[in-house]
């Protein structure tokens, strides 16, 4: 009975399913992290009698055919990259991005990678560095005199120096975007890789046409819907179920079928 493979591949992707959605709740609380939704699609259907067939010598047409469809199979993951909402933080290195964008980071193998967890910290040199110690592309030294920091909107770092009343521009941060977000290859620790779907990056200064502006002492929290996941969940739960209750009804049938004398 075709009903036992069906019915497997509809479990298969609930189960895939409760894992995506685990991984959301788990990231409820994560700096800038955007939730993921499962894809799903209809597998091949096999014909037994073709749709438009001839039913018969006087040119009549079958209206509809008979195909049976063989199951599902997951087609993707997209990651949906809404914006999360900003808490104050109090931390004049922390930045929230409102709007479009990615701060640039520097891996220790050379690569950039992007993030829009602005949990910057510095480095014992001065440099604005990401939680593992990532320089935030392009690189920004603090004075390690400087008694004050402002980023402001556009991403200019001024600094405030003992014995001088006007503040000193120390750098400039700039944001990139992406023609497709969701291409973006996560490789943990709030990071992102480019990748062939995302699109070639372009770069720009915070609040200019197509890029977000920086908010200072704030960061973005995670776009997750407590609600809707646990919808989610219960939705997936029950599905699993009811494939599991079409594995067991098909074998009560095959054991009657056996059983027949």
């Amino acid at each position: 009975m075709k009903a036992l493979s069906i019915a497997a591949t509809g479990m298969l992707a609930q189960q895939l399913n409760v894992e995506v959605i685990s991984n959301n709740i788990a990231n409820m609380t994560t700096t800038s992290f955007k939730r993921q939704r499962p894809e799903f699609q209809d597998l091949l259907y096999q014909n037994m009698r073709r749709i438009g067939a001839a039913s018969s010598d006087a040119g009549t047409i079958a209206p509809s055919g008979i195909q049976i469809g063989t199951g599902v199979r997951a087609a993707s993951i997209y990651r949906i990259t809404t914006q999360g909402n900003a808490v104050s933080t109090g931390n004049a290195l922390d930045l929230s991005i409102q709007g479009k964008g990615y701060f640039q980071v520097e891996l220790p193998n050379g690569n950039l990678a992007y993030t829009r967890a602005g949990t910057f910290q510095l480095s014992p040199d001065g440099e604005i560095v990401t939680a593992e110690g990532y320089i935030v592309s392009p690189g920004v030294v603090v004075p390690a005199d400087a008694t004050d920091i402002t980023i402001n909107e556009s991403g200019e770092v001024l600094v405030k120096l003992d014995g001088q009343v006007d503040p000193q521009n120390v750098g400039q941060l700039e944001l990139v975007n992406f023609p497709n977000e969701a291409g973006l290859e996560a490789i943990g620790d709030n990071l992102y890789l480019e990748s062939a779907s995302s699109g070639t990056p372009g770069t720009g200064t915070p609040g200019t046409d197509g890029f977000g502006r920086l908010l200072q002492g704030f960061l973005e929290t995670s776009n997750v819907d407590a609600v809707a996941e646990i919808t989610a969940l219960i939705t997936a739960q029950r599905a699993y179920e009811l494939n599991s209750k079409v594995v067991t009804a098909v074998d009560e049938m095959m054991n009657a079928t056996t059983q027949m004398r």
